[in-house]
């Protein structure tokens, strides 16, 4: 079953909720990742928000089911509650952000082949490799582009 929401602007009121979506996730995606740089990592979300033109999709309750971030042409963040997975909602919220606010690149954990896949199924190519994350830690990121022969709406 698929989705079918608007891609919105949540309020600093959602924090709570985009931080719950978050953790899901990430838990749900990233289990190459100590429980305890996950609860460092969650610390520092909030700030993460404040720094990046966040977009959401809510479902018919208004419940928020996924989220991105994006900021000077890169998707910063993109997460998708684990419970709405597979409903089109990590697609909506990249198309808007590539349509919308121009972004065309973004960084992913090389230990995340699902997040490698799907961003690789909607036309973006491997240009780079950090050895390090963010953090300085050892979980290695692949950079990311929108292939130039990519239509951005293609869907």
């Amino acid at each position: 079953m698929r989705a079918h929401s608007t891609v919105q602007t949540p309020s600093p009121h959602d924090y709570p909720r985009l931080l719950q979506v978050w953790e899901a996730s990430v838990r749900a995606t990233h289990d190459f990742l100590p429980d305890s740089y996950i609860v460092l990592l969650r610390e520092l979300v909030p700030k993460y928000l404040d720094a990046v033109m966040l977009i959401c999709c809510k479902d018919s309750q208004q419940r928020i089911t996924g989220f991105a971030g994006v900021a000077a042409g890169r998707v910063e963040m993109l997460f998708v509650d684990p419970q709405y997975r597979g409903q089109g909602i990590g697609k909506q919220l990249l198309r808007h952000a590539i349509n919308e606010l121009n972004a065309d690149e973004l960084d992913v954990n090389e230990q995340n082949p699902q997040a490698i896949g799907f961003y690789a199924s909607q036309g973006f190519e491997v240009i780079g490799r950090s050895e390090k994350d963010g953090m300085g830690k050892p979980y290695p990121l692949l950079h990311l582009r929108l292939g130039r022969t990519q239509s951005a709406s293609t869907g």
